[in-house]
Formats: C-alpha cells, structure tokens, sequence
C-alpha cells in the first residue's frame, strides 16, 4: 500500500522523471537512503510498473487510435490473447466484461490501416467477432497524478 510519503515521492518523479535519488531526497527533505530504500520497495510491490519512457504512437507514424471489443470463443481465451499479443498494433489489452470480453487499445496509421489489423485481429484463432470505435481526440490522458496528491495529503 501507498502511504502518504510514498504518493509524495512518485509525485515527485512525476513531475521529473529524470531526477536523481539526490534531488528527490533534497525536494522531500528526507534521507537519500529512505528514498533508494522506498524505490525499490516500490518497484518490488508493483507500485512502479516501468521507468520506460511512453512513446507516443503519432512519432511511429501511427496517428490513429481505435478501441475494439473482441469477442473470444469460450475455452480459447489463452491462444486468443497470445495471438493479439503478437500484433505489434495491439498495445493494450483488458479482459473486460460486458458485450466483449477482452477491450483492446489498437493504433494504426490511417482507417486503411485500421482495416488490414482488424482483419488480423479476426483472424486470431478463438476471436469470434470485434466491435471497433475510433478515437477521435484524446481529451485525458493516462494520469495518476491526482490519484497521488490525494494519497500526499494525508499527512
């Protein structure tokens, strides 16, 4: 669990991402040991999922986003996954419920392009039939800034 020095120290390396364990323990005014010390805690229990840069799709070449609901054949959920993982266009997928059982966030260059990786993504053995709604403007990014400072201000 995330305590409230926790959520400060992630704020922190939200708002720099390269900042040093020096410069975080001097903006929190804690010792640089109790920094290293939480890190890696973090990073062991899964808080910190990756320091991998996010690279936007756009800069690849891939301005389109495309949300599609994928229907899987029952028992065949393991090979369905595994085959949708191997589409590099793919770049998310949630089991889900509701009308589909999988939500996959897919990204394409333009709507021909949308077409030929909805035609693999049918072609996945197990994949019954897909539903497909195209992003028109991302007005929320991926964030969890808030989530933090409201952890942060606890204390």
């Amino acid at each position: 669990m995330v305590d409230a020095l926790d959520a400060r120290l992630l704020l922190a390396l939200n708002d720099d991402p390269h900042a040093t364990v020096v410069a975080l323990a001097q903006r929190l005014q804690i010792a640089r040991n109790t920094v290293q010390a939480r890190l890696r805690r973090l990073e062991e229990q899964g808080a910190i999922t990756s320091f991998a840069r996010r690279v936007n799709p756009e800069a690849l070449g891939y301005g389109l986003t495309a949300f599609l609901g994928v229907s899987v054949q029952q028992g065949r959920d393991v090979v369905a996954r595994e085959g949708l993982s191997a589409i590099p266009e793919v770049v998310e997928i949630h089991a889900a419920t509701g009308d589909a059982d999988l939500r996959l966030r897919v990204v394409a260059k333009d709507p021909a392009d949308l077409y030929r990786v909805t035609n693999e993504i049918v072609a996945v053995p197990g994949v019954v039939r897909t539903s497909t709604s195209v992003a028109l403007q991302e007005l929320q990014p991926y964030r969890t800034a808030p989530l933090l400072q409201r952890i942060a201000e606890r204390c």
